[in-house]
């Protein structure tokens, strides 16, 4: 199965963020025009994630998912304020081929089991922020809230519960990763993969094209997110959709060719 390049947006009033272990967010584009801009460049799929919304107990920026649908066509899930079935449906109506629950799942696991019968499965990711935590039996800890609230669950325990309830895809952030550029947390997903058999997104940490052939090497993580690699300006330098797929065919992985729009 060929492997996917992912462009995750942190969007805040409708412009796209990039943060660091979800702190401390830097203004980088308008969500519309970014978008745009990667699917052109050759971008396998998007997410966006109005990260503020739950906390801030408000619903998604419908408008933007809107205006994004409506120039983009490769597949794009978004995420933040998700609170119910009918959020879920003006999401997918507004042209969102995917939505992403995580704090409102948490504190409604039946929301998974209701969304995933009411647009199937393929329609539902579970993202899940987690920390490491020694005292958590699988050694992660599940955070909610924009990252901010921990919630006391081990995480390999809520992903097994997740896929039983009826997530299709399943997106695991390292909050100890997300943003330093380090490269992703390899035992988390090992761990992940060993809990649960849906399609597994990794999150957090990539830097280097490098990162990209040790995930798809070692894991059998199916997309990873590279929004750093793409448009942090925190990077010395930015990568291109075509410069990341060509070393990763070169170095014998699988994954769709790059091709611009």
């Amino acid at each position: 199965m060929n492997k996917r390049l992912v462009a995750c947006f942190d969007i805040v009033n409708g412009r796209v963020t990039k943060a660091k272990q979800f702190q401390d967010n830097i203004d980088v584009a308008p969500a519309e025009e970014l978008a745009v801009s990667m699917m052109e460049a050759g971008i396998d799929e998007l997410i966006f994630f109005d990260v503020f919304a739950s906390a801030e107990k408000r619903p998604i920026d419908i408008e933007m998912v809107r205006k994004v649908a409506a120039r983009v066509t490769v597949p794009f899930t978004v995420g933040g304020g998700i609170k119910t079935l009918d959020d879920m449906r003006l999401a997918l109506e507004a042209g969102a081929d995917k939505v992403s629950i995580d704090s409102m799942a948490v504190r409604n696991p039946q929301l998974i089991a209701d969304a995933a019968k009411a647009f199937g499965p393929q329609s539902v990711v579970l993202s899940t922020q987690v920390r490491r935590e020694t005292k958590m039996p699988c050694g992660y800890e599940v955070y909610i809230d924009a990252a901010k609230l921990a919630t006391g669950m081990d995480a390999m325990e809520w992903l097994r519960r997740g896929q039983a309830l009826g997530a299709g895809e399943i997106c695991v952030n390292s909050i100890d990763c997300d943003g330093t550029l380090a490269g992703y947390d390899l035992e988390l997903m090992k761990k992940t993969e060993a809990a649960v058999t849906v399609p597994l997104i990794a999150s957090g940490g990539a830097g280097k094209p490098e990162h990209l052939k040790e995930l798809f090497k070692t894991t059998r993580a199916e997309a990873a997110i590279i929004s750093s690699m793409l448009y942090s300006p925190r990077m010395e330098r930015n990568y291109t959709v075509r410069e990341l797929k060509e070393y990763l065919q070169e170095n014998g992985v699988a994954i769709y060719p790059w091709a611009a729009v």
